[in-house]
């Protein structure tokens, strides 16, 4: 047996709250399988497994604060099958001959299964038990969660189920006009792939990559999320994209398009926010108007863009208003990253992963978290100089972040 247990997504992370299931006991799973999603300070994250077997029990329930290290399953591994003398009769419960048995022994090729959560069955008119995100798809869809049987432990209804639901009387019902399929993940890769081999082709690349002080910027958003339930906190993405929408409203040749008459600036800054999708792939919808959004505001256009990203729901101005693209790898990525520009566009920031960092300071020299900016500009429209400024104004509003 091997036990799956809760992983640190970062350097300051404690506990986690366990928010969805996509398992269940006696599924089979394998090394990369998303099992879980768990709500942190960071938002929620998609957990995946890294053992294969079969799901011997789930040792957390939805709602709990799980610990770093803490078991949340238990797996067993491919090929060991519980022998039927592997769980002992209860010491409270002897024989009772007079009863027969409700349900034959299991033998080895029927692996003895684990006691399943009891269903929670929902008083009438009252909702079923459901996931934060079937809840969310649910109410998108105008779907009546009474009306779904729930496939999660106890009968709580997960994302799948709502899908389902939706997919149901597709097979059915001719698909209509305005109904709007998922992402093709195939088309998506060919798309990504033509779109960046035309742009290394086409556009002359340069780089620019500025190293940037952070301490002000994660000390204003500790204080600001600790009084925040998770689900209102901000995340240093929603800064990094606010930083770089601010900047690029203030150097016009970095945002915008280029085609075949040339550049052509846009009005308002629509960040392209790339997000990583499950099975492959990356998309980079728009958040329009960025620059002018309040941080809050951001963070929640931020969440439902990537909610949407991942359930293949995204508006077709959303794949292709955008004027500049913010890529960031997260808490754990490499230091830095040089991407490469998504046509029409003419610029793309990758933020790396924050680093702790000797840095000076007046005098003296103190440890600081700090994250390096890299820019990736198109030559035909703007130059070093240009791109040494955006970079600055970057680093200017994260010193200040209260005004972001």
């Amino acid at each position: 047996m091997a036990v799956f247990a809760m992983p640190s997504l970062g350097a300051d992370m404690e506990a986690g709250t366990l928010v969805e299931w996509m398992i269940k006991p006696g599924d089979t799973v394998t090394r990369g399988d998303v099992v879980a999603v768990v709500e942190t300070q960071k938002g929620a994250i998609e957990i995946e497994c890294f053992e294969e077997g079969t799901v011997e029990t789930l040792d957390a329930e939805i709602g709990a604060t799980v610990a770093v290290g803490a078991p949340l399953a238990t797996i067993r591994a491919p090929g060991k099958e519980v022998a039927p003398t592997a769980r002992p009769a209860p010491p409270t419960a002897p024989a009772q001959p007079e009863k027969p048995a409700e349900a034959p022994a299991p033998t080895a090729s029927a692996p003895l299964p684990t006691a399943p959560t009891p269903p929670v069955v929902p008083q009438v008119g009252e909702a079923p038990p459901a996931s934060p995100a079937a809840r969310v798809l649910a109410a998108e869809r105008g779907i009546d969660l009474a009306a779904l049987t729930g496939t999660g432990p106890g009968g709580a209804v997960l994302l799948a189920d709502v899908e389902a639901a939706k997919a149901a009387p597709l097979a059915e019902v001719p698909l209509k006009a305005s109904a709007k399929p998922g992402l093709d993940m195939a088309a998506m890769r060919t798309a990504i792939a033509n779109a960046m081999a035309r742009s290394k082709r086409e556009i002359p690349h340069y780089y620019l990559t500025q190293t940037v002080d952070l301490q002000v910027a994660i000390d204003w958003l500790t204080a600001t999320n600790a009084a925040r339930t998770p689900d209102k906190r901000l995340l240093m993405g929603a800064l990094f994209v606010k930083a770089s929408a601010l900047a690029a409203a203030q150097i016009a040749q970095l945002n915008g398009h280029y085609d075949a008459e040339g550049f052509h600036p846009a009005k308002g800054v629509h960040a392209g926010i790339a997000v990583a999708l499950r099975g492959g792939g990356l998309v980079a919808p728009a958040l329009h108007d960025a620059e002018t959004l309040p941080l809050d505001e951001l963070m929640t256009q931020m969440r439902d863009l990537v909610a949407r990203a991942r359930i293949g729901r995204l508006r077709s101005s959303e794949m292709t208003d955008g004027t500049i693209t913010i890529s960031a790898m997260g808490d754990t990525g490499a230091d830095a990253m040089a991407a490469v520009i998504y046509p029409p566009q003419v610029a793309i920031v990758g933020f790396g992963a924050p680093l702790v960092r000797p840095w000076i300071i007046g005098d003296t020299i103190a440890p600081r978290m700090t994250v390096t900016v890299t820019l990736s500009a198109d030559h035909r429209v703007s130059d070093g100089r240009r791109g040494a400024k955006f970079l600055s104004a970057i680093d200017a509003a994260l010193q200040t972040p209260e005004t972001l």
